[in-house]
């Protein structure tokens, strides 16, 4: 089965992701999803939609994968290159792309929302928010420019050194989401976005949007985000404690 889904909606493409249960980002769904944004791309889409689960939209990365591969450091690295290799490819896209958010969105999730041009949230009780504190993880500069461009720094401080998470209506007043609909609405919703940016003059719009992404795309550089000295510190007792401790309570449910 693929992970991920490919949707036509005239020249819209959805991407959905299609790991159940809470599409954890694994290597595999990662670089799927970076080959559905290229094939997409390449077909002539005028933009896309990235979705998830009805209840998830997704969790994060898969940490239960990463502490069974962490003895051999190529492979954890190569796990988190794939992960951002996959946030870069939505920030450098050259067609918007719109995050429809039809449920929670921790961590990862969050990071890939982020480098979207818009986020579409469904009403509820969902969560989105970067945690990474709360788990352990510590925070690459990259992720907190994405934080910082979208709530701006003060309230990124307040949202990231605690690791809070914040429902719709939360992240709505801040700007981290854009919009709050039904969980049925939000795919339509962001399709309509889309499709009025489709309706402008397609060079000026495409080059104008890159002009503004610019540091977002930056964000996501390899140099931006650090990955050797955040993989050094992936080892550090607390780290580990904590993300034992997660994966612990993952068990239990």
């Amino acid at each position: 089965m693929p992970l991920i889904e490919t949707i036509a909606h005239d020249r819209i493409r959805e991407l959905r992701l299609a790991r159940p249960p809470v599409n954890a980002l694994d290597p595999a769904l990662c670089d799927e999803l970076v080959l559905a944004i290229d094939t997409a791309v390449a077909a002539g889409a005028d933009g896309l939609v990235l979705s998830g689960g009805p209840k998830v939209f997704s969790a994060g990365l898969d940490v239960p994968y990463l502490l069974s591969v962490q003895d051999d450091r190529r492979v954890l690295r190569a796990a988190w290159d794939s992960f951002f290799n996959a946030a870069y490819a939505l920030a450098a896209c050259p067609v918007p792309v719109i995050a429809a958010i039809g449920g929670h969105a921790p961590a990862g999730g969050c990071v890939l929302a982020l480098c979207c041009d818009a986020r579409i949230m469904a009403a509820g009780p969902y969560s989105i928010g970067l945690n990474e504190t709360q788990v352990g993880l510590r925070m690459p500069d990259g992720v907190l420019r994405l934080m910082q461009r979208t709530v701006g720094q003060r309230q990124a401080e307040r949202l990231v050194v605690p690791g809070l998470m914040l429902d719709a209506e939360q992240a709505l007043a801040i700007g981290l989401v854009d919009e709050v609909v039904g969980v049925d609405e939000v795919v339509t919703r962001a399709i309509t976005r889309l499709q009025a940016l489709a309706a402008l003059p397609r060079t000026p719009m495409l080059a104008t949007r890159a002009l503004t992404r610019a540091d977002l795309v930056e964000a996501m550089s390899p140099a931006a985000l650090e990955l050797d000295a955040m993989i050094d510190a992936w080892f550090d007792p607390d780290p580990q404690a904590a993300l034992h401790a997660l994966v612990a309570r993952l068990g239990k449910r």
